[in-house]
């Protein structure tokens, strides 16, 4: 069995199963029979996926039950969150519209801010910000 990184198999089980080639393929098999659990979590992170793929907000609490039922206790923490704001989470599985490009942005102002925390003051902030645009 090879050794594969946590962050890679992370990205293993989030990635639609359709879309990885075989060798992947073969590396989820291997870790999903690593341990019960993994296969448990490999399943509901897929169902997750694919729920959001195609849109299919109606799906959501047959999710949530089975996640705190059968999952792993991060699913269950996962689950009692979604539930806890779950008409924001059931409109993101149901909209065609995105805030991705929005949160790319913030995210990139955030690194600027953090790369000149301490060295700079908001001049140069602004500076870095403006011409990036």
């Amino acid at each position: 069995m090879c050794r594969t990184s946590s962050t890679h198999a992370s990205w293993l089980f989030v990635r639609q199963a359709e879309k990885l080639d075989e060798k992947r393929h073969q590396s989820v098999e291997q870790i999903c029979q690593a341990h019960l659990d993994l296969e448990t979590a490999y399943q509901l992170g897929q169902g997750l996926v694919m729920m959001l793929a195609e849109r299919r907000g109606a799906d959501l609490v047959a999710w949530l039950i089975q996640a705190e039922q059968s999952g792993p206790p991060e699913f269950k923490k996962m689950a009692k969150g979604i539930r806890l704001d779950y008409a924001a989470v059931k409109t993101v599985f149901s909209s065609e519209w995105s805030n991705g490009q929005v949160e790319a942005q913030v995210n990139c102002l955030k690194l600027q801010k953090r790369i000149v925390f301490g060295r700079a003051n908001f001049d140069l902030l602004r500076l870095r910000v403006l011409c990036r645009v």
